[in-house]
């Protein structure tokens, strides 16, 4: 892997960083892209491109993943843990939550008491898996890895 590639890697790691820190806040793409050192445009392809899903993509399914674990763990609302992970509305929330989990919220907390193992398995048992055929190839594509890892960006 040339330097170049390892740089772009570098950036992309840091912006993505910064969007799990901020996970509960809108999206601002040009913020992200500004940490990352790269346009707007140039961050989404790359994003992409390292990672296997658009930068809006990863920050849904990362709100999905936190939302998982507030309904497992505690008693509050669902209207509630939808504004506390960020959605604006409780439609796109259980819409997002359904796409990705393939149930809804409600069922999904019926469905999954509280996990009594360290959080690392935690962690690697729960990540939620698309319930869409495309969104399944998507994930499978050899350029991105079960863990998002950065797996090489094209050099620009």
């Amino acid at each position: 892997m040339s330097r170049q590639i390892e740089d772009v890697n570098r950036r992309l790691l840091r912006a993505r960083d910064a969007m799990d820190r901020a996970y509960a806040e809108p999206l601002d793409i040009r913020a992200v892209a500004a940490v990352a050192c790269v346009s707007e445009a140039h961050f989404i392809r790359t994003f992409r491109a390292v990672f296997g899903e658009t930068p809006h993509r990863y920050l849904q399914r990362r709100r999905v993943e936190r939302s998982m674990f507030l309904l497992r763990e505690t008693d509050r609302s669902v209207t509630d843990i939808c504004l506390d992970v960020g959605f604006g509305s409780l439609g796109t929330f259980s819409r997002t939550f359904r796409m990705i989990v393939g149930e809804t919220p409600s069922n999904y907390r019926l469905a999954h008491e509280p996990i009594a193992a360290p959080h690392c398995f935690q962690m690697a048992t729960t990540r939620p898996v698309a319930a869409t055929g495309a969104a399944r190839a998507a994930a499978a594509a050899p350029r991105s890895s079960s863990f998002g890892e950065a797996t090489g960006a094209a050099a620009p």
